[in-house]
């Protein structure tokens, strides 16, 4: 894949697909954290003399956090202590004559790119070159720098339609990602512990089923309703409560699917022996073998319990290698944060080579003041993607285009 010291970017217009696809609150962005991640490629791009176009997607259509990316222009502006010029266009006239007016250093930030239909989609490179996003644009850009690993597991036009229309290049960011975790998922270093826990059940029993077979995991530890799963698969009632607030949420349909991970690998997989549950307004923590766990059927789990995050930590302080996606419990709420905040402060402590991401993963992180892991990806559902062994369509077109252009330079 090409790297961005390949290049001279003098005078060049660069279209550089970030994802800078944030919380926002009354039209304002209330996390500065993907700008952030993305700032050194900016500034190398900038430094290098690059006439610099820029362009993210902003929430999806109809969602609350859908919204032009003014607001975009202006944290960056900020950030960067110079002008970046809003253009209310994807790839229009408009848009594609503002490109030909940049001179060296200067920063255009090109509308949502959702807002054109063509982004919405998933579609092959075949089809994505085809569009007349790809083709408009093509028109007046010279070179394409990716950094969007957040996005990496989407095929759209931004992210891989340009491949083989123009050299497309890795940014500081895309590059950091492939490292950090081809790093954690080749390591031959033992043991190598995957830590799987939030909502996003069918992605984690994906990423658990991989690791397993392949061999790059000896030890599975569960949490969230990840681990609500686990457990009823091995046989655990967890009463009548739980069970229909899973059925609503549409999980307890993969209990059969973790049955037969379980089936496979039963030693490996790990879930919690207690668990904690919000009764009469107060955090309390109910042995899943005591005869308090009746209360199951009445009050909803919250977080993992006390138990559960001592047993975790110490396979944690013994592991070489750590993957860990999504949170323990609901940490949005202080007293069932325990189980998560208790986690990953054993990630961060432990001497392993740690990668931690998700989007919940990541507010936990930096609500709680967590420091010392390895590596922080801003990457859920394509680190998801990566650990499940299966290919990201931006890595793959980004092998592409150095296949194509390699020659050229």
């Amino acid at each position: 894949m090409f790297r961005l010291s390949d290049f001279d970017f003098h005078n060049k217009a660069v279209f550089l697909r970030a994802d800078l696809n944030s919380p926002m609150k009354d039209g304002k962005i209330i996390s500065d954290a993907r700008f952030r991640a993305v700032l050194p490629t900016i500034k190398y791009l900038l430094e290098s003399g690059a006439r610099l176009v820029m362009g993210t997607h902003q929430g999806k259509p109809y969602s609350e956090d859908y919204a032009t990316t003014e607001e975009h222009a202006r944290v960056l502006s900020e950030l960067l202590n110079q002008h970046v010029e809003y253009v209310e266009d994807v790839f229009g006239r408009y848009a594609r004559e503002k490109i030909k007016e940049l001179k060296p250093g200067e920063v255009l930030m090109l509308e949502n790119l959702r807002f054109s239909a063509e982004e919405v989609k998933n579609k092959p490179i075949e089809e994505c070159e085809k569009t007349f996003f790809v083709k408009k644009l093509s028109q007046v850009i010279d070179l394409v720098v990716n950094d969007a690993f957040a996005a990496a597991h989407r095929s759209q036009p931004s992210l891989v339609g340009f491949a083989r229309v123009k050299p497309m290049i890795m940014g500081l960011l895309m590059e950091r990602e492939v490292e950090a975790l081809s790093k954690a998922y080749y390591s031959k270093e033992r043991p190598r512990v995957y830590v799987l826990g939030g909502a996003k059940v069918d992605d984690s029993l994906r990423v658990a089923e991989n690791v397993l077979r392949k061999g790059k995991a000896d030890l599975i530890l569960t949490g969230g309703l990840v681990a609500n799963v686990f457990t009823l698969a091995k046989g655990f009632d967890l009463g009548r409560r739980n069970i229909e607030f899973m059925e609503r949420k549409g999980i307890l349909k993969y209990v059969d699917w973790a049955e037969r991970i379980l089936d496979e690998f039963y030693p490996f997989v790990k879930t919690p022996v207690d668990f904690a549950v919000d009764y009469k307004g107060e955090r309390l923590e109910i042995d899943l073998l005591s005869e308090e766990k009746r209360l199951f059927d009445e009050y909803q789990i919250l977080d993992i319990g006390s138990r559960t995050v001592e047993k975790y930590r110490q396979v944690l302080m013994q592991a070489k290698i750590i993957v860990a996606n999504g949170p323990m419990g609901v940490f949005e709420r202080e007293e069932f944060a325990v189980g998560t905040v208790g986690v990953f402060k054993a990630i961060a402590e432990s001497p392993a080579f740690s990668v931690v991401g998700g989007g919940h993963s990541i507010a936990s992180i930096h609500k709680y003041g967590i420091e010392g892991i390895s590596h922080v990806s801003t990457g859920g559902g394509a680190m998801l993607t990566f650990f499940a062994g299966e290919k990201l369509p931006v890595l793959e077109a980004l092998s592409l285009s150095y296949e194509k252009f390699k020659g050229h330079l």
